[in-house]
């Protein structure tokens, strides 16, 4: 069993179904077939349930499987230090990152980086805050920029790159009083509010409505959604207002909406560049973290 008949057997592990692992690895399907039967007779062991239309590991594909992402790892590891020991800087950097964090805080810096290292590509994986995470853990990204960094469940590195306020986000067709720039938390009782919640394996959960309940007020919730540009939307037509991060507002830019600082709100949301310690960093990886200094 050599390594290309492993990314052969990863890849249909992947994907679950034989015929799409074959037109992933832009080969015919009977070859690819042949390949695995090799590997389960070389082997001893069935390594696949094959139903009509899909393919299911056994409790020995499961273990080769384990095994062979591992392995792989490493080789891929090992050929990019390799590349850039005998030729420099280069190489494609996978980051993990939620489109406001992209949108507010990548895009110069990758600019920048490409100009002092030509040779070096990126690769941007965005998703929700628990998606990055995964990709993360999945070694499918090398880095990422993420919120709420407490709630992480790997061992990680981590760079704060900013910490901002909350704002409320309001109706530009409400009447409201111009010279009124700030509110107390408190005030947000009396205002309808489209509330920002994301999930995580304990259910639903928002930051802001924590630090209601501590401070004792009842905030007027009438919408609850995950997504910014849906509730930029919902503020945008005069539903309601939100509060929300500070930076959120640069991916969904509204003439419609303006916005109202919050003079006692606790809250600050931090935005971090994370990676795993106990993967081996790419130098290109490494020089992108020492470009936040």
């Amino acid at each position: 069993m050599d390594i290309r008949q492993l990314r052969y057997f990863v890849t249909v592990s992947d994907e679950g179904q034989i015929t799409r692992a074959a037109k992933k690895l832009n080969m015919a399907q009977p070859p690819l077939s042949q390949q695995l039967k090799l590997i389960e007779e070389e082997l001893g062991t069935t390594l696949f349930i094959r139903n009509s239309r899909s393919v299911e590991l056994t409790e020995a594909g499961i273990l080769l499987y384990q095994r062979a992402v591992s392995i792989l790892t490493q080789i891929d590891d090992t050929v990019m230090e390799v590349k850039e020991t005998g030729d420099g800087l280069r190489g494609q950097l996978a980051i993990g990152t939620a489109k406001t964090c992209a949108v507010a805080y990548l895009p110069e810096r990758i600019q920048a980086f490409h100009e002092q290292y030509p040779l070096v590509t990126f690769r941007i994986e965005d998703g929700h805050p628990h998606e990055v995470v995964k990709f993360l853990e999945d070694r499918l990204v090398e880095l990422a920029v993420v919120r709420f960094v407490s709630d992480l469940h790997l061992d990680y590195e981590s760079k704060t790159l900013l910490e901002e306020p909350y704002v409320l986000f309001t109706p530009s067709k409400w009447e409201w009083d111009a010279s009124r720039t700030s509110i107390t938390m408190k005030d947000l009782e009396d205002i309808p509010l489209i509330m920002f919640v994301r999930e995580n394996k304990y259910g639903k959960y928002t930051a802001f409505q924590d630090a209601c309940i501590k401070q004792g007020i009842k905030p007027n919730i009438i919408c609850e959604s995950h997504d910014a540009a849906i509730i930029f939307s919902f503020v945008a037509t005069g539903m309601g207002a939100a509060v929300m991060p500070k930076s959120t507002f640069s991916i969904h830019p509204s003439n419609n909406i303006n916005i109202v600082e919050i003079e006692d709100c606790p809250l600050r949301n931090k935005i971090s560049l994370i990676w795993d310690q106990n993967r081996p960093l790419s130098k290109g990886a490494q020089r992108f973290i020492e470009s936040f200094d």
